[in-house]
């Protein structure tokens, strides 16, 4: 059964055509003072290159060491295209999520409340685009496994009120690293995640039974008609997963065949 399992999900990856071959290069110094050392004897030249020698060294010598400046406090709020501040984050994310919202939206772990995916500087209006006094708005983004919605909130950084708000079906943008730690939860705790602890085995001589013992990337899946099987055929609807995971210090492995449906909290192997 193993061995079944482990041929559809692939052996470890030893490097997955990211092993980059490096060649070092000697590169021989000759030393101020140390050319011709044995014919400048005690004469005029060896004398004038001991002198020099002699004075790079006092040079050296009086070169005081670097200071390195701790950088500058970051303030509460930047100004113009500054990048946000924490505090900014913070107080935007508490202004765009409701009491309402919260409590009729979910994350990927089921609780109430949607998942956050992130905040980023908005983009100042058309008409705004040269102005020093626009107003600084930030544009947070979360994603409702209740309803499988992407929901976007434009907050004004200076007046601290919603200016715009976006509900998306079928946009999926990339994963949050708590949604890739949730989707290799459900992947380690499925049947089809035997191949992926076997090859984490081999490669570690360990059990994997978490997703810390792993490092994520992720790609998301989005169904192509007669390449999966019929529970992954709302991928794209829902929020669907392939997982690219590493051993910490170790191999990548290969389980690309394998889809997690977050929306649903079911794993299905492509058949295409």
């Amino acid at each position: 059964m193993r061995t079944t399992v482990r041929r559809h999900l692939g052996k470890v990856v030893a490097g997955t055509a990211i092993a980059v071959a490096a060649t070092a290069v000697m590169v021989g110094i000759t030393l101020p003072g140390t050319a011709g050392a044995d014919d400048t004897g005690g004469g005029k030249d060896g004398q004038s290159t001991r002198q020099a020698a002699g004075q790079q060294r006092g040079d050296t010598a009086a070169v005081q060491p670097g200071v390195v400046e701790q950088a500058p406090a970051e303030g509460t709020k930047g100004e113009g295209r500054d990048p946000l501040t924490d505090d900014e984050i913070t107080r935007v994310e508490k202004i765009a999520l409701s009491r309402q919202q919260f409590n009729a939206s979910e994350d990927v772990d089921g609780d109430r409340g949607p998942q956050r995916l992130g905040v980023d500087l908005a983009e100042p209006a058309a008409d705004e685009v040269d102005d020093p006094e626009a107003p600084r708005r930030a544009v947070v983004s979360f994603y409702d496994y209740k309803d499988d919605a992407l929901v976007t909130k434009t907050v004004n950084l200076d007046t601290g009120k919603v200016e715009g708000t976006g509900t998306q079906h079928g946009v999926q943008p990339p994963l949050s690293a708590a949604e890739q730690t949730e989707a290799a939860s459900l992947l380690i705790a499925d049947p089809l995640g035997a191949g992926l602890k076997a090859d984490f085995k081999d490669a570690t001589g360990k059990q994997l039974t978490s997703p810390d013992q792993l490092q994520l990337a992720s790609m998301i899946y989005r169904a192509v008609p007669g390449a999966e099987p019929a529970v992954l055929d709302k991928c794209g609807e829902h929020r669907c997963v392939r997982l690219l995971p590493k051993v910490r210090n170790g191999p990548w492995i290969d389980a690309r065949s394998l889809v997690i449906d977050l929306s649903t909290r079911k794993v299905a192997r492509l058949t295409g």
